[in-house]
């Protein structure tokens, strides 16, 4: 079958571009528009193989087998890489349709569109793996077979292939009024607007890459349909059912002009939508797993006036003692019974004379569990006391002298604190050509580090996925010989426990490549490292000369956006709020890190939480940005998380068959 062979062959062209093409080179640049255009190009030339002029009915038999063996050999291969783009996409996109389904049960009409659309990619999907099965096993079928597909291909019936492209383009770009006025990406960027934290915990995207991956599973999908009208059109004039060179082009022509009309609404969604990507609260916190915690910064303590000055008097009250030291234990009364603050004492106040004391577990990190006292005031949850409540009572000196218990806070470095953060230099592989692609805290030694997720940078703003990996932190302690305070790590205090929080940005044709906390006065400040780069081929320029560092270096005091506080109100624990936090800083704003409080908690739990979970986007976009934020809800501690700012795309979306237009 000389002439079936030449439709094969036709086929074949498709996948085997020349060596500069962008199909050869899917593992290095998964770049959907480009594929697309090559492709319309190639199947334009592969026409000429069955003109009518053409004749290779005297062909060699045995080279033409010779030939049709080789041709399928590569094309298993080349196959292989179409998958490898079919699977990423496709699963990206279909994610993303049906996380919304579900997390926007009250927009009915948005929800029937999507489910639509999903049902319309699934049908075209359905006829794409027939094909690939006619396709790579064609000898196995009748000719009869090969034509009633490509007539169903083609034909004007409502569950064509043509039919269907049609359909979902009106998704994108949409040229009627009423249901369907408005295209499915504004109204998806509306709604992103909206629901924002929903779309990021069942995504695992910005909102623009929402945008960006769901236009890519939409334009595969309408260039799998393309390749298979083409495809029928050639096989039915092979078959003498006519001529179709009229209806090919009028198919190429309408391909043209949708692949533009989607980009430019992809592109006009895409440019203000926000391209932040944090993480909400997981469904079960687990400590040292979803969050981590800095312990006894500032801690709840129970110590009489006496052991409060160096004389052992009982001569002031107890709001006097705003910043002293345990001095002795006097008799060994109650001081005995629990364990001593060798630091810092803060802050002292007088709420009763006689109190039941409940002692916690020594593990657990807390003194006490609650303290109540004899006129009914409770500190913390009253909620039983596993090793019995202790009586612990004031008394008078000379009856002129009260002798009070105070409750003040223990700022005590120590074993059983940890308040340090790693202050060295975290940086990806730029010598490899490595970016980083997402970050989140972790915990080593007692120390909190930021650490990176790094991926090779290719072509086009793509990741090479094979590369992907979280980077290791550097395994040092505060106790190791040439390690220094205010040098490799930072220590929190009560007079240096503030954090900045801020969104920084890379400059134009930048991307992100490290970062790292660096001390502005008492405040721990957070900083980027950026470098040049080339869009098209993916390199970094220069990296080991040109990157540098970026920061913002406001302070409380700056005259221009001074930093202001926020602030923590009555704060308890964050994982007993019954609602999931959301994000309530922006930047030139500062957190202080602090107990919770004494009310709710007896001011046992150093607030805020960090955030230990993994931000980066379900496939690995190179970063534009990355911030440092506060999220929680009203009453509550709340979390420290990093955020990631994803490389603004919709920059690089541009007309890919210009002549259109020019028409």
């Amino acid at each position: 079958m000389p002439k079936l062979y030449q439709i094969f062959l036709i086929i074949a062209l498709v996948h085997l571009l020349p060596s500069n093409s962008v199909i050869v080179s899917l593992d290095d640049a998964l770049d959907i528009i480009k594929v697309g255009k090559d492709i319309v190009v190639t199947l334009a030339k592969a026409w000429d193989i069955v003109d009518d002029s053409y004749d290779f009915s005297d062909t060699p038999t045995p080279f033409i087998e010779k030939t049709e063996r080789k041709l399928f050999r590569k094309m298993d291969a080349i196959q292989k890489k179409m998958e490898t783009l079919n699977s990423e996409i496709h699963a990206v996109g279909m994610q993303t349709i049906s996380g919304f389904t579900r997390y926007l049960p009250d927009r009915v009409k948005l929800e029937l569109r999507l489910n639509d659309l999903l049902d319309y990619m699934t049908r075209l999907n359905v006829f794409y793996g027939d094909y690939l099965n006619y396709y790579m096993k064609h000898e196995e079928f009748e000719r009869l077979t090969l034509e009633d597909f490509a007539k169903m291909v083609v034909s004007h019936g409502s569950g064509s292939v043509r039919s269907l492209v049609e359909r979902i383009h009106a998704f994108i770009s949409p040229s009627g009024t009423g249901f369907t006025n408005t295209g499915i990406l504004d109204s998806i960027a509306n709604n992103l607007k909206e629901v924002e934290g929903d779309m990021l915990c069942t995504t695992n995207q910005s909102p623009q890459q929402v945008l960006y991956n769901l236009y890519n599973s939409i334009a595969l999908t309408e260039l799998k349909g393309y390749m298979m009208m083409q495809f029928s059109y050639m096989l039915l004039k092979l078959y003498n059912k006519g001529n179709f060179t009229r209806e090919a082009q009028i198919m190429r022509n309408r391909y043209e002009e949708r692949t533009n009309t989607a980009i430019e609404s992809v592109r006009k969604a895409m440019e203000p939508a926000s391209r932040e990507l944090w993480m909400c609260d997981p469904k079960k916190h687990v400590k040292n797993e979803t969050y981590l915690e800095i312990t006894q910064l500032l801690q709840g303590y129970i110590q009489n006036e006496v052991d409060l000055n160096p004389d052992g008097t009982c001569r002031e009250t107890c709001s006097e003692y705003t910043y002293t030291k345990s001095h002795n234990c006097y008799k060994n009364l109650y001081c005995r019974q629990q364990r001593r603050c060798n630091g810092k004492i803060i802050n002292c106040r007088f709420f009763d004379s006689d109190m039941w004391v409940c002692p916690a577990d020594p593990f657990s990190g807390r003194r006490y569990e609650y303290v109540e006292y004899e006129n009914g005031h409770v500190l913390g949850r009253k909620q039983g006391c596993q090793k019995g409540a202790i009586k612990v009572d004031s008394w008078w000196r000379w009856l002129f002298w009260h002798c009070s218990y105070c409750f003040c806070l223990c700022d005590e470095q120590g074993t059983y604190s940890d308040r340090y953060f790693n202050m060295r230099s975290v940086t990806a592989d730029i010598a490899n050509n490595r970016v980083v692609t997402g970050l989140r805290f972790v915990k080593k030694n007692r120390i909190i580090h930021m650490q990176i997720q790094e991926g090779k940078l290719l072509p086009r703003g793509n990741i090479d996925i094979s590369t992907v990996r979280w980077v290791p932190v550097e395994d040092y302690k505060i106790t190791d010989r040439n390690i220094f305070n205010g040098q490799d790590y930072h220590t929190l205090s009560w007079e240096h426990r503030s954090l900045d929080l801020d969104d920084l940005m890379t400059d134009d044709d930048h991307l992100v490549t490290g970062v790292r906390f660096k001390q502005i006065g008492s405040h721990l400040n957070f900083e980027i490292f950026m470098t040049p780069f080339n869009f098209e081929t993916g390199q970094l320029i220069e990296p080991l000369e040109r990157s540098i560092w970026k920061d913002n270096s406001n302070t409380d005091v700056s005259l221009k956006n001074p930093r202001t506080q926020l602030r923590l109100t009555n704060p308890d624990i964050p994982i007993r709020s019954p609602s999931p936090s959301i994000p309530d800083s922006k930047t030139d704003q500062y957190v202080e890190f602090t107990h919770t409080d004494i009310d709710r908690d007896a001011a046992q739990t150093t607030v805020p939480f960090l955030d230990a979970q993994e931000v980066a986007s379900l496939l690995p976009v190179p970063l534009g940005g990355a911030g440092i934020y506060h999220k929680g809800r009203k009453n509550f501690g709340g979390f420290i998380a990093p955020k990631v700012i994803t490389y603004d795309f919709s920059q690089h979306l541009q007309s890919a068959f210009p002549q259109v237009e020019a028409n």
